[in-house]
């Protein structure tokens, strides 16, 4: 009986054991569990997704930007020299009309009397005149049978008729000139703006109420400013040649056609610090036109083997201007920079970049010095290179 007694400790005392194992067990493994879930967890140092661009070499041009007007190369208000009623317009409003083509014709009977009679006029002088001469020789063929004061007499007179033919032709071409002056016509090629006169108006030289407006659009000029103190520098590029010039959308976004600058105003603006400039422009398209309003660049220098970045990668900071490089281990690094010139997306750098080295230029606000990253290359999206895994 003691000995079943013993047994029976004995098996409580395991199923004791066993409880307190199963239960330490469930207890602390629950806990290494999730130790290790959690270790699954935590992310391995993950590198930060960027783009990047070269630090390049290059010739940088320089522009110096600005706003203007578009004014006709020539502008003229057309106006009648004669008096007389319209009998036909020959142009229509808007219309590209070319150097020489009739505008307007005024009636022409008036003016054609007047050539008439100034022939008339001269056929009868030159009739006198015949005969005057006639009169001479016969005078001269006489000798000392005629007396000098009639020979004298006869040779004034075929002299004053020689007077009188000359003005007839004098007559007869300004008659021919107020006949020509009837039909109208363009003084050069241009377009043609609103009409002012109907078929059937009055017309008259005294008034200046003109015909209609014409511009001259090929070529046209583009008018705009540039501060007084980039005078020299425009000086200098003009006595080199003629700097090229951009005009531009308002906005700047869109290039409408591109000429030289043709003159510098002899006057600065006194109460604005600017110089007036004017470029030339072919316009064979006819993207400009007068009255428009643009943006310009004027070339004034291409800097040689510049330090050349994408602006995006120049970022503003308290202290300055900084750039990010990765360098070889795939780490970014904070470059404090120099930039002095941007132009079309790229900028100058004079210090703190040296060409060949990698700018970050997008994802620049989740990266710190020494930050791990994955490049991408800016200038070649589809090609990705990645490192750092």
């Amino acid at each position: 009986m003691s000995r079943s007694r013993t047994i029976r400790w004995a098996l409580l005392i395991v199923a004791i054991a066993a409880l307190g194992f199963l239960g330490w067990q469930r207890f602390h493994g629950g806990d290494h569990q999730a130790q290790a879930e959690a270790q699954k967890r935590v992310p391995a140092r993950v590198a930060v997704p960027v783009r990047i661009a070269p630090v390049e070499k290059a010739d940088f041009p320089v522009y110096l930007t600005g706003l203007g007007t578009v004014q006709g190369f020539n502008t003229v208000l057309v106006r009648t020299r004669v008096d007389g009623q319209i009998n036909r317009i020959a142009f229509q409003e808007g219309q590209f009309v070319r150097e020489g083509d009739t505008l307007v014709e005024i009636d022409p009977r008036p003016f054609q009397a007047a050539l008439d009679q100034a022939k008339a006029k001269k056929a009868q002088d030159q009739a006198n005149l015949a005969n005057a001469n006639l009169d001479l020789q016969r005078s001269t063929r006489l000798g000392e049978f005629a007396t000098r004061q009639q020979t004298d007499t006869q040779r004034a007179l075929v002299a004053q008729l020689t007077a009188q033919v000359a003005g007839d032709d004098a007559a007869i071409a300004n008659a021919q000139t107020q006949l020509d002056y009837a039909t109208v016509k363009a003084p050069f090629s241009g377009i043609a703006g609103l009409r002012q006169v109907d078929v059937g108006n009055i017309v008259n030289a005294a008034t200046q109420t003109g015909i209609v407006s014409i511009a001259q659009i090929e070529p046209i000029a583009v008018i705009f400013t540039a501060p007084e103190d980039q005078l020299p520098d425009i000086k200098a590029a003009l006595a080199a040649g003629s700097p090229k010039t951009i005009a531009l959308s308002t906005d700047g976004k869109r290039v409408l056609s591109t000429g030289a600058l043709s003159l510098i105003n002899n006057q600065v603006d006194t109460s604005s610090g600017t110089i007036r400039l004017k470029a030339v422009f072919d316009n064979k398209d006819h993207a400009l036109w007068p009255g428009q309003s643009v943006s310009t660049q004027l070339l004034v220098a291409t800097l040689k083997d510049a330090t050349v970045v994408p602006d995006d990668a120049v970022q503003h900071g308290p202290n300055g201007l900084y750039a990010y490089t990765v360098n070889k281990e795939n780490k970014a690094e904070l470059r404090k920079i120099r930039a002095t010139r941007s132009t079309d997306g790229r900028s100058v750098v004079d210090e703190g970049l040296s060409p060949g080295e990698q700018v970050i230029t997008a994802g620049q606000f989740k990266v710190q010095p020494g930050t791990l990253v994955t490049t991408a290359v800016a200038s070649s999206q589809a090609q990705a290179k990645v490192t750092g895994q």
